[in-house]
């Protein structure tokens, strides 16, 4: 499929060869992976990535795979580049959240 990396340097408008941002966005990626991990999204012995090697599949199903990919994004988005406005912000923050409880439905939480 993909590398989980380079599809969230895609949505944050980062070239794929431009690597000068990787270890922050890797850090911001790592960070929210853990997140999903604690409410029962992913492997049961966790998981982070180390650069562009790692794909979706790795984390998890295609069940709820394109709702990580966005959840992911939101995540990364809020710590490495956060909205100028409070609107955007807001709207970010609520979509995350959405996100974030049904995927703890639909894993079972």
């Amino acid at each position: 499929m993909s590398s989980i990396l380079q599809d969230i340097k895609h949505l944050l408008g980062i070239p794929a060869e431009e690597t000068a941002f990787d270890t922050d966005v890797i850090i911001h990626i790592n960070s929210a992976l853990a997140t999903l991990n604690q409410i029962g999204v992913g492997p049961n012995t966790g998981y982070a990535i180390t650069g562009e090697d790692e794909e979706w599949e790795d984390f998890t199903d295609l069940s709820t795979i394109n709702s990580v990919k966005s959840y992911i994004y939101f995540e990364v988005r809020l710590m490495f580049d956060p909205p100028k406005t409070g609107f955007e912000l807001g709207s970010i923050e609520r979509q995350r959240t959405e996100l974030q409880f049904r995927l703890q439905v639909a894993c079972g939480y």
